[in-house]
């Protein structure tokens, strides 16, 4: 009979704040360690002074994952270096981790990456593999609906810059825009904001933003060149327009 490779410490992908505590053998405290606001690392050496080597193990997958020397994906399915992945769906697979370890850590061996004894792979059970391949498969197609609908989603939001360059250069010409131009202007980004962040009738998110500030990072992340997208600036325009939508509502 055939012996599941995975001990129950091992995953066929973690995110850092998972495979960081299985380095540092904190797995006894998982739940307590998971509750905490894991998504900025510099809060773990506060909230967990018990464990200093929590922080560093975080910080040393994330230095890794920015510097390209460790492969990177968004909920188990690989993406292109470089690509924006939200710190919540930020996820590395157990082999590439492996591998990173063995490169620039060699004297650590975690049980949760290195089995003793035999060959592991030959000890990976037909379903095992069968129902992780489809877990991967349906992630990848959710993946690649998600990135369609990020790109419309970006062009949308490109159209909502050229017409406010417009209506800048319009406002040149002619002076102050209308209170009616400017009302239309501000109901329009507040539209697509409340957009972003909806739910489908079956309770599914219409995107994988979770709140305003996600989108206005990944606009800043895309387009930090551009003169008036800078993080303070979309904040406050988000802001007015969230105010005009619900006041004409």
């Amino acid at each position: 009979m055939a012996i599941n490779v995975f001990n129950s410490h091992s995953k066929s992908f973690y995110r850092p704040i998972d495979a960081a505590l299985r380095w540092c053998n904190l797995t006894r405290y998982e739940a307590q360690i998971m509750q905490a606001d894991w998504s900025r690392p510099e809060n773990l050496a506060t909230l967990f002074p018990q464990w200093p080597n929590l922080h560093i193990a975080v910080e040393r997958i994330l230095d890794a994952i920015r510097n390209g020397e460790l492969p990177y994906g968004c909920l188990g399915v690989s993406v292109p270096l470089g690509s924006y992945v939200e710190p919540y769906q930020l996820t590395i697979r157990h082999s590439d981790l492996r591998r990173w370890m063995e490169i620039h850590y060699p004297d650590h061996k975690p049980s949760f990456l290195f089995e003793s004894g035999e060959d592991t792979s030959a000890k990976v059970s037909l379903g095992t593999f069968l129902s992780v391949k489809a877990d991967r498969d349906e992630l990848s197609r959710a993946l690649k609906a998600q990135q369609q609908h990020i790109q419309e989603i970006l062009g949308e939001l490109q159209s909502i810059g050229l017409e406010r360059d417009d209506l800048k250069a319009l406002a040149k010409t002619n002076g102050q825009l209308s209170e009616r131009s400017e009302l239309t202007y501000h109901n329009m980004i507040g539209a697509l904001v409340s957009l972003l962040l909806d739910h489908s009738p079956a309770g599914k998110p219409l995107s994988v933003f979770t709140n305003q500030a996600a989108i206005v990072d990944a606009i800043v992340a895309r387009h930090k060149d551009v003169p008036g997208l800078s993080k303070r600036t979309l904040d406050e325009k988000f802001a007015v327009a969230n105010r005009s939508l619900k006041k004409n509502n």
